[in-house]
This record gives structure tokens, C-alpha cells and sequence, in this order.
């Protein structure tokens, strides 16, 4: 705290916040920031009454919780009563105080650890969306042809309870039945599984089981300027990957005012449906093939299949499949359209029928079978997968994977505003390389 003699006026209090580092930081920081879609005070708060903080106060004070690495409120609050200059430039409406050398009393003007921890909780997220689209138009102004190609990941969030710490003791840990009090919210989902081969040729799947949330996360990249945040999505961690996507392509297509002609993701992304958003535009969904345990499927050119033999397979109907695309039917081509005198010594052959075999025919099914993954375009688009890896990990960084939180709107909030801050951030470096390069004068030869 900056220690004065006697209480001081507006403009001296001004002046040093002028002057102060910390609040000169943040400045610059709010500055890259739309406030004009935060509304002055909540809509629930009824009218008449006594003026309330803003709104944007509390969402200030919110992202300086992150900036600073503050796990908890009661830590928030205790940097905020440290530093009154920064109290005001957040916007709190300060308590009126002679006695006190800023002229105001910072630990009554600052809320209680209880009312901020209310606001982390109930903000309504979809105003913190609202500021985060548009600190993604205005890297898009800055970084011409931002969105073309999309990386799409996701992030695992612990919940805070003690079925997430291993020392801890807890009969039937990972039972989803079971459902932890510290957090009512989370699910148990699982963050990893792979297939271990033993030297006798056995398979042993490792899998590891967290209960929590997941955080959805669309992003691109530019060579110069970095990784960006499009779009975020979070829910309980015990959807799988695919269920992530189509809220955030929807986010993500609204952002950008148009579709992104290519998206990339990794395997567990690997569904039809999801290469169909690229496949009517003549983009590309580069994503590897998830066989799911299955050999891979053998296809002409054309995508007609392959009986186990090599045989093309002879089509026979389409129709409307259960999963929700239009199917295809191919049977034994010895059989279908009419017997042949060939012979084959396949199991199925002896039945009667032959082989037969449902496609999917639509055209993100085909793409998904059909798309040459070894080919130098798509391992273009693939390596910008990294972007969305690259954004997890500046989250990581500022806290999101251990949120000291116990419910799932405070969990989407804090989500939100970490990549809020990593938006900003790649912002400030955008302007700061724009400005670097206005300033370079051109050597004469």
C-alpha cells in the first residue's frame, strides 16, 4: 500500500495511479477489452436501491484472480486490499474515509470473500462470452485470414474433492455411482486409455479415471502472431470427446461470421458426422482414422467396399441408418445381383447370403474412409493441431486444470475467463509486433 501523509484529492489520486506499475499493467490490459456488452449492474438487481459495484468490477477483479495466480478468493481479496490505487482503477465504489491516506476505506469498499465468491459462481457465463467473441473479432482485425483452419482438443479440469487425491482413502473411488458430496456436479470420465501389449501377445487396457469436467477448446494459429482461442465449451467429464464439437463449431462459425474450410482434431474426434461440416465446402477434416479395434476398412477409389477376398462388393438399396446417416447396402458380388458360377470358400459363402456390408454413404462417411491421410496436405492442416495443445497448456498454466472450486457454473466461469486471458494476451502481442514493425525504417542499399 503507498503510505501518504494526508488524504488526498481526485486528482493527486489520479496521478498516482498514473503512475503506479501494477495498475498501469492492468490498464492496459482492461483497455483490450469491449466493456460495453457488461451491463453497469446485474438485471436481477431491482430498482430502486443503493448503488451497486458494477459488474465490470467484479469481472475485473475475476481475471486479475487468474493473472495473479490466486487459487483462492480469501487470496484475491487479500492482493486487492494491498493494493487501493488498483481497487479503483478495477471500479469499485470506494467507501469515503479522512482518515485514511487514499481518502477512502479499501477494506470496506473491497467485497467480502463471500459475496466475490457469489459473483465467480453465479456471472452469468454467457456475458463472459459475449466479451470473449469479441476479443476474437478483434484479433481477426489484426491477423487477416484468422479461422481458416480450426483445431479442435479437450481439456481435463479435477474436480476438487477427494476422489481425485490419491493419498486419500475412498472405498469404491472411481464408482460413478457414487457420487462425491464435494462437488455435485462432476462426473467421472476417463483422461487416458491405451493398449499394452505383453511379450506373450496379451493386451492389457490402462486407463485413468478422474472425476471432473472437460473443457472444449477451438482454436488457430498464425505463424507470426501465435495461437488464439475461438471458442470454448465446458460440461461434465463424462461425455466423450466427439460430444464437445458441435457446440463449439456452432460457437465457432458465429464468431467468424462463416464456416472454417478445414478442422483438425485428434483420433478421439474421429466421427462421421464431424467430417460432414467440412465435406459440402470442399474443406478437409484432418483427423486420424480410430479404427476402434476394428482392421481398416478396404475400399476402392470410388468407396465402393471390398469383400475379405478383394472382390468390389455389389450394391444393393440404401437406407436410412439408426445412427442417423443414409446407409448403403453391399452384398457378395458371386451372389448379388444374381449367382454366379464362382465359388468362394469364405464362412459367410457357405451360409447362403455372402458377405454383406452397410456404408455409410454421406459425404463426411466417405471422406472419413477415403481421405488420404499420407498425403503432404493433410499432414499440413494436422500438425495445426498443436494450436488447440498450446492453448491447454497456457491454461494449464493459469490454473484451469485445479479450479479450488465445488460446482460446475463456477468451473465454466473460470474456464471462460482463462481463456479470456489468454486472448488478451495473444492481443497485446499482436499490437505489440504491429507497432515493432510500423517503427522499422528500411535499410538503403
Amino acid at each position: 500500500m503507498i503510505a501518504l501523509s494526508v488524504p488526498r484529492g481526485q486528482d493527486v489520486l489520479a496521478s498516482l495511479r498514473d503512475h503506479d506499475p501494477v495498475v498501469q499493467r492492468y490498464r492496459a490490459f482492461f483497455a483490450c477489452l469491449d466493456w460495453t456488452v457488461v451491463p453497469e449492474r446485474a438485471a436481477t438487481r431491482p430498482w430502486p436501491g443503493p448503488l451497486p459495484h458494477p459488474t465490470s468490477a467484479y469481472v475485473k477483479a475475476l481475471l486479475i484472480k487468474l493473472c495473479e495466480h490466486k487459487e483462492y478468493i480469501t487470496h484475491l481479496r487479500a492482493f486487492l486490499v494491498e493494493h487501493p490505487l488498483l481497487v479503483l482503477e478495477v471500479g469499485f465504489r470506494p467507501v469515503p474515509d479522512a482518515t485514511q491516506p487514499c481518502g477512502f476505506d479499501v477494506e470496506r469498499t473491497v467485497p467480502c470473500d463471500r459475496w466475490l465468491r457469489h459473483w465467480q459462481q453465479h456471472l452469468d457465463n454467457a456475458l463472459l462470452q459475449a466479451v470473449l467473441r469479441r476479443t476474437v473479432q478483434d484479433l481477426r482485425a489484426e491477423i487477416p485470414g484468422l479461422g481458416e483452419t480450426v483445431a479442435f482438443d479437450v481439456k481435463h479440469i479435477y474436480a476438487w474433492v477427494q476422489q481425485n487425491n490419491a493419498k486419500a482413502y475412498v472405498p469404491d473411488r472411481y464408482n460413478p455411482e457414487r457420487q462425491p458430496t464435494g462437488d455435485p456436479d462432476c462426473r467421472l470420465g476417463v483422461k487416458t486409455s491405451s493398449n499394452q501389449v505383453a511379450a506373450d501377445g496379451t493386451t492389457k487396457v490402462s486407463k485413468e479415471y478422474v472425476w471432473g469436467y472437460g473443457s472444449g477448446v477451438a482454436a488457430a494459429t498464425d505463424p507470426r502472431h501465435g495461437d488464439v482461442v475461438l471458442a470454448e465449451y465446458t460440461q461434465p467429464f463424462n461425455e466423450v470427446d466427439s460430444t464437445y464439437y458441435h457446440p463449439l463449431y456452432e460457437r465457432t462459425v458465429a464468431v467468424l461470421g462463416g464456416r472454417p474450410t478445414n478442422v483438425t482434431a485428434d483420433a478421439a474426434f474421429d466421427a462421421w458426422h464431424i467430417y460432414q461440416t467440412c465435406a459440402h465446402h470442399g474443406g478437409i477434416a484432418a483427423i486420424p482414422l480410430n479404427t476402434r479395434g476394428h482392421p481398416p476398412p478396404q475400399r476402392r477409389p470410388d468407396g465402393t467396399p471390398l469383400c475379405p477376398k478383394g472382390l468390389a462388393m455389389s450394391p444393393s438399396y440404401a437406407f436410412a441408418h439408426t445412427e442417423g446417416y443414409r446407409a448403403q447396402e453391399f452384398r457378395c458380388p458371386l451372389l448379388h445381383p444374381r449367382p454366379t458360377a464362382q465359388t468362394c470358400e469364405h464362412e459367410q459363402f457357405a451360409k447362403g447370403p455372402g458377405c454383406v456390408k452397410h456404408i455409410n454413404i454421406e459425404a463426411g462417411g466417405l471422406m472419413r474412409v477415403l481421405l488420404d491421410r499420407d498425403a503432404a496436405s493433410y499432414k499440413d492442416l494436422y500438425r495445426q493441431r498443436t494450436a488447440a495443445e498450446r492453448i491447454n497448456s497456457q491454461a494449464k498454466a493459469l490454473g484451469i486444470e485445479r479450479p479450488k472450486v465445488r460446482n460446475s457454473a463456477s468451473v465454466r466461469n473460470l474456464t471462460t475467463l482463462t481463456y479470456l486471458v489468454i486472448n488478451v494476451q495473444a492481443l497485446q502481442r499482436t499490437r505489440a509486433l504491429d507497432a515493432h514493425a510500423a517503427t522499422q525504417r528500411p535499410m538503403l542499399c
